[in-house]
């Protein structure tokens, strides 16, 4: 008896949505976070764009997609493994606020959460043991974070130009940043707030650096 061949399995709306979404929070970005570092409308990956106003769903378009897999440095076939995903895992991870980072006694040197005075908060998997969250406080980080907002930082993951990191001096000074540059001498940092200078570090400044992958935006 002849096989019966297989039904191909259809590609959803909201997978493309949700793999938009998983793609943004690896960046460490907002759906209109990644829309504006696309280059495009920061409105056009937001909940609302898809729907049309007579309730059909509406798909992104290939070039949007293809900005955003350009603004983030992915891959084609790594936004095909963000559609095929389950649903996405939630870890339970330490969690600082932002203005206590910068005391001793919460990191070890390599910049992963030690001691105590940590509390928890569960967030979307980081894939990292090592991974913490820091709340945000004040305005200092505006427009990108604001008062409030908990980003998720992973120490294990790798770090390229364009990502925003957390950034601890020997001198006990913590901050966020873009990385601009980073050679064995110094590192570039941009500032996220437009009324702050950009910073260069010797290396030997430097106690620890780490990636933000995820935000709560």
């Amino acid at each position: 008896m002849a096989k019966q061949p297989k039904t191909p399995r259809v590609l959803t709306h909201s997978q493309i949505w949700t793999a938009l979404d998983r793609l943004a929070e690896r960046a460490g970005l907002s759906a209109s976070g990644l829309a504006k570092r696309s280059g495009l409308d920061p409105t056009t990956f937001n909940k609302s764009k898809r729907i049309t106003a007579d309730g059909r769903e509406r798909w992104p378009s290939t070039e949007s997609v293809a900005k955003a897999l350009a603004a983030t440095n992915s891959s084609l076939d790594t936004f095909v493994q963000l559609i095929g995903d389950s649903v996405r895992t939630v870890q339970s991870v330490p969690l600082l606020g932002f203005t206590q980072a910068g005391s001793s006694g919460y990191f070890d040197e390599n910049g992963f959460p030690t001691g105590k005075g940590w509390d928890e908060v569960a967030l979307p998997s980081a894939n990292d043991e090592h991974a913490y969250a820091l709340e945000i406080s004040g305005d200092q980080m505006k427009p990108v974070y604001r008062d409030g907002d908990v980003i998720v930082v992973s120490p294990g993951t790798p770090i390229r130009r364009g990502d925003r990191v957390v950034v601890k001096t020997r001198a006990g000074e913590v901050m966020v940043r873009e990385l601009k540059r980073r050679t064995a001498k110094t590192l570039e940092l941009q500032s996220l707030n437009p009324n702050d200078a950009d910073r260069t570090l010797a290396a030997g400044e430097v106690e620890w650096i780490a990636r933000i992958i995820w935000a709560s935006q």
